[in-house]
């Protein structure tokens, strides 16, 4: 039974279309990529699935239950949560307060319990931070849980992003270009944490540039070729598929990092 399912996803911008008749499925437990050259579509297909634009056409499926026309928010509350391209950090909090508003999510308590400092809320501020530290120390941060989020370098800010995502407690992470402005060794340390996301039971749907990671994480590929489905399959199927290999792959791809 698939996690997630796109269902003929279509999205235009004036005449130029990002977005074809895209239709795939994401089974949960699984690293799943999408790549492509710039302007394929990757950031687009992930604006929709996180419901920033909304679909011309098609659907999206998320636990067997239609989301295309849900806000941002309704989609991470069922569910779905994040990263992106450009860093989105609060630079002018602390690393552990940018967590602490990927927990909200989590908490029930509202305005009025909060100005009343009710025991219920004291006890969900008491469960955040637990929550906060859980995910900083999963992501290696937790040296740096106090720090300016403006002092810290860019590697590091890439990790906070992911923390702050994994605070949603998610089904399924979007990540957008994990690794771009990594080193190798920081892109290493992004392959193993990757992974160690998908081995806790965290689904990951990955758009990334660097074929080494792509290849050292990935269960299922999908390629897209101007907004349409160019092929799809394991890392072996696409490193052999001659279109895929002429188009985007080219030369070798170092494994078993």
């Amino acid at each position: 039974m698939a996690l997630l399912e796109v269902r003929g996803l279509s999205k235009a911008f004036g005449g130029v279309t990002a977005i074809s008749n895209l239709s795939f499925r994401v089974d949960s437990g699984v690293v799943y990529a999408v790549i492509g050259p710039n302007g394929a579509g990757k950031t687009t297909l992930f604006n929709m699935l996180s419901g920033i634009y909304q679909a011309d056409s098609g659907e999206i499926h998320f636990k067997q239950q239609r989301i295309t026309a849900l806000a941002p928010y309704q989609i991470a509350k069922a569910g779905i949560s994040r990263t992106f391209q450009n860093l989105q950090i609060f630079f002018n909090m602390s690393v552990h307060e940018n967590v602490l508003v990927g927990c909200h999510l989590r908490t029930a308590s509202g305005v009025v319990e909060a100005m009343l400092r009710l025991s219920r809320v004291r006890k969900e501020e008491r469960q955040v931070h637990y929550w906060a530290d859980e995910s900083l120390e999963f992501c290696g941060l937790s040296a740096y849980r106090n720090e300016a989020a403006d002092a810290l370098p860019y590697g590091v800010l890439k990790r906070l992003e992911i923390a702050r995502a994994l605070a949603v407690e998610p089904q399924l992470l979007m990540m957008d270009e994990p690794a771009a402005g990594l080193n190798d060794t920081e892109s290493v340390e992004m392959i193993h944490l990757i992974r160690r996301i998908r081995d806790r039971g965290t689904t990951v749907l990955l758009v990334e540039h660097n074929m080494d990671l792509i290849m050292n994480v990935s269960d299922r590929l999908l390629v897209l070729d101007y907004g349409s489905r160019l092929a799809e399959g394991s890392c072996e199927e696409i490193q052999q598929n001659p279109k895929v290999i002429a188009a985007y792959l080219g030369g070798e791809v170092r494994t078993g990092v």
